[in-house]
């Protein structure tokens, strides 16, 4: 059974899946791309943090940053770590030769690690000694051991006359994606791409992109290490913010780039998001945005790549999933070829075993989950849904715990006026539905979960705080002639201190409540009562006084489905 309220795992909220058709050797699965997480006080400052690159080890990872300690208004930065399990260290300036008094930003750097690709900041005093009014740059050395030597301009045809920037280079060092405002483009700044036959050759003329470029803004991308899939930002029609973060891939580096598609608002705010791009073994998608709080200007965060390993698509990564891998191997197998993480390599082998057995119990893409407030921010007034629409409302005094949580950050509130308000997630008379939360504290007669104009979902009873449901058949409440049928009381305390998993499922037929996983009362009740209001987390349906919650709630998620823990 797959344990949704399990202690210590991290749940990720899948929100967007490309299709990438086979075709020969390039035949991959399907992936999706996680929730993003801001990277934490190493790495961002209280300025602005953009742009990032990783060596092809995911160890060391280069960005650009104009905090004050630099040396000029943007500098390349650097962060290193032991292992890819590891956080990152503390940032590092690049120093010189790379960063001068000038700007150094968005930096690029190929597999072997011995060269390193950045551009003048836009808009920002050049780098002496280009060609244009912003120009493309590079540095070598001999071995990761060994110093930079001095930066050197890319020259033409790559560079121009007007401004070149945002360089964006594969892994062999073979194909080169940058922004450009030459004259040829389709609007202001667009995408261009130059490709050379080996790293000893000179860059091609650059062609413009305009199976993916529009007349507005197109610029700061990043590149796949394979050279297949292209991350940018843009403030083109039909976005979500003012400027967003699409994606185009291509089958093969001979296929033209298919139409782009916004990442959607998970990533993408009212805001501004840009400097998109990839780690080295597209394990991981970085952006920055400037928008959901954080340390400074403009913020990096961070998303996980994962390949789809749910072959039969019942949300668990199992035995069925391990059959199916078995019974196609050696073939090719485009919707299970996921290995190496998270391509493939066209054929059913073991690198794709390693893949799935990584994802062994773990929790996948869930379309019928509707909602999930991991409530891990550590700031602000605002509880990102992952999962939907439906950011929440902090009301009253919260206070943000990041480390406090059962799953890495909660909320704890007061009991004293303090509650979270969402939008409307469901009637609950229209559809079967789960709903889990972890909670921590607790009055007898206080509330976890409730909906406006509706009733209390679950609390802890009056008596010793056990956990009850007070959603009910609103045939059996006529009948009462009450204006609330009978609730549903579990014999399993959870106002004790202790952290809980609680959880109520309505299958269409029985209302079910769980504590810690465990099945701890079941009735049968046919239909609920209709309720369109907002809803509450940590207080009763009316704001009555006395039952607010007094205690940390994390972790709340509402599904659509029969949850079975």
């Amino acid at each position: 059974m797959r344990k949704v309220c399990r202690s210590g795992i991290r749940y990720w909220t899948l929100v967007v899946v490309f299709l990438i058709v086979s075709k020969g050797h390039t035949a991959k699965a399907d992936f999706s791309i996680g929730t993003p997480t801001n990277m934490g006080a190493n790495v961002n400052s209280s300025s602005g943090d953009g742009a990032s690159c990783t060596s092809a080890d995911e160890l060391e990872m280069y960005f650009g940053s104009n905090r004050s300690s630099g040396r000029g208004n943007w500098d390349i930065w650097v962060c290193k770590r032991q292992t890819i399990h590891d956080p990152w260290g503390p940032a590092e300036n690049l120093g010189a030769p790379i960063n001068s008094q000038h700007a150094e930003r968005y930096p690029s750097l190929t597999a072997d690690g011995l060269t390193l690709y950045f551009s003048d900041a836009i808009w920002e005093s050049p780098r002496p000694g280009g060609r244009g009014q912003q120009d493309l740059w590079l540095a070598t050395r001999p071995s990761r051991s060994e110093p930079w030597h001095a930066p050197v301009n890319v020259g033409g045809p790559v560079n121009s006359a007007s401004i070149d920037c945002y360089p964006s280079v594969s892994g062999d060092g073979l194909i080169l994606v940058f922004t450009s405002m030459r004259a040829g483009g389709r609007g202001g700044l667009d995408l261009w791409m130059s490709t050379r036959s080996n790293a000893a050759d000179p860059w091609g003329a650059p062609s413009n992109l305009s199976s993916v470029n529009t007349p507005s803004q197109d610029l700061e991308c990043g590149l796949s290490a394979d050279g297949l899939a292209l991350v940018f930002c843009s403030n083109r029609a039909n976005g979500v913010g003012s400027y967003d973060i699409w994606m185009t891939t291509r089958k093969s580096r001979q296929d033209p780039w298919l139409p782009a598609m916004n990442l959607g608002p998970r990533f993408n705010g009212p805001a501004e998001e840009g400097s998109p791009g990839f780690s080295a073994g597209m394990n991981t998608l970085f952006y920055d945005s400037n928008g959901k709080g954080g340390f400074g200007d403009y913020d990096k965060l961070q998303a996980p790549i994962i390949p789809q390993v749910d072959f039969n698509s019942d949300y668990l990564v199992d035995i069925s999933d391990l059959l199916m891998l078995i019974e196609n191997w050696g073939q090719p197998g485009p919707s299970l070829d996921m290995g190496p993480h998270p391509w493939g390599d066209g054929v059913i082998n073991a690198a794709d075993l390693e893949v799935l057995m990584g994802y062994w119990g773990k929790d996948v893409y869930d379309p019928h989950l509707l909602a999930h407030w991991a409530l891990d921010e550590f700031e602000g007034e605002v509880a990102y849904d992952s999962a939907g629409e439906n950011d929440a409302q902090v009301l009253g005094h919260g206070v943000w715990d990041s480390d406090g949580g059962q799953i890495q950050g909660a909320l704890a509130l007061s009991g004293d006026k303090a509650f979270l308000s969402t939008p409307l997630v469901l009637n609950p008379a229209d559809t079967v539905f789960s709903v889990f939360a972890w909670i921590k504290g607790g009055m007898p007669g206080q509330v976890i979960l409730s909906q406006e104009s509706g009733v209390n979902w679950l609390m802890a009873d009056v008596g010793a705080g056990e956990l009850r449901t007070d959603l009910s058949d609103p045939v059996v409440s006529s009948r009462r002639g009450t204006s609330g049928g009978m609730p549903l009381i579990g014999p399993a305390v959870i106002a004790d201190g202790n952290w809980h998993c609680v959880g109520l499922v309505w299958d269409g037929s029985h209302r079910i409540l769980y504590v810690d996983d465990l099945e701890i009362a079941r009735d049968t009740v046919n239909n609920l009562e209709q309720a369109h209001g907002a809803f509450y987390i940590g207080t009763g349906s009316g704001l009555e006084a006395g039952l607010f919650w007094s205690g940390m709630i994390d972790d709340v998620r509402i599904y659509n489905r029969v949850v079975k823990p």
